[in-house]
């Protein structure tokens, strides 16, 4: 990912919608279109300019995700916007570095070197390949502990995992814990953000969803998709994923 010195404009990039349409104009998606303009703003997941402190120069909103975003002024110049670590403020100084002697709020580094029992965000499954776990609004993970060369965290759905202690994450929860309790107050809040209404597939005919038709109110049976695929417990993994032997007890 190409990042330009001394302009964040460069980290913004326009955001085109489909409106849930592939490339003949056939919806493909369903309940999409409309919502507001957005820009996008290009996160620095991998946290890969090491050794280089950073100020903390604003904290703004992302329409893209749920947590706030920061923008770090690196002292060589480079702009990047990372995720918002909650207690983390404008004014602050993090760092990204192999050898973390630091842990404070907002800096990352390897697992290796991140004590036992820390709260992390912003977790690798890969080496260099970036951030996949922790990521959404007030979620975190625990390390549990270290074994030869993976470190056990414990996820926010109570899911433990292997990961491999060369991993780099970041020190503390993500901001904005309270995007959970966030209540819709009219119909208009779905459609500024682009979700348009959906019909329930009870009030369809049979030849249009799964659970339609029937005398009356009939209850549809057992809740499905309109492809069919049944939901409330209904597991969705691939059997032969290849991660699924990093799992240590499944949430």
């Amino acid at each position: 990912m190409k990042y330009i010195k001394n302009n964040p404009k460069k980290i913004i990039i326009g955001k085109r919608k489909t409106g849930g349409r592939n490339n003949k104009g056939r919806i493909t998606v369903k309940h999409r279109g409309g919502g507001h303009k957005q820009k996008y703003r290009i996160i620095d997941y991998k946290r890969n300019k090491f050794d280089i402190e950073a100020l903390v120069k604003t904290i703004e909103y992302d329409p893209n995700r749920s947590s706030y975003i920061s923008l770090l002024y690196y002292k060589d110049g480079v702009k990047r916007y990372i995720l918002t670590l909650k207690g983390l403020k404008i004014g602050d100084k993090v760092i990204s570095s192999k050898n973390l002697t630091n842990f404070i709020i907002g800096n990352t580094g390897p697992l290796s070197k991140i004590p036992i029992g820390t709260v992390v965000s912003c977790v690798e499954n890969i080496p260099g390949k970036g951030a996949i776990y922790s990521r959404s609004a007030g979620s975190f993970s625990i390390i549990i502990s270290k074994e030869k060369q993976y470190a056990v965290i414990k996820l926010s759905s109570n899911e433990k995992k292997m990961v491999l202690l060369d991993c780099m994450a970041t020190i503390g929860s993500i901001s904005n814990s309270e995007h959970k309790f966030k209540k819709l107050k009219k119909a208009g809040n779905n459609r500024w953000v682009g979700k348009r209404p959906r019909t329930r597939g009870v009030a369809m005919n049979p030849i249009d969803h799964p659970m339609g038709g029937g005398e009356g109110k009939a209850s549809g049976g057992h809740p499905k998709s309109y492809k069919g695929i049944p939901s409330k417990g209904f597991k969705t993994r691939r059997k032969k994923n290849i991660t699924t032997k990093y799992i240590i007890n499944k949430k």
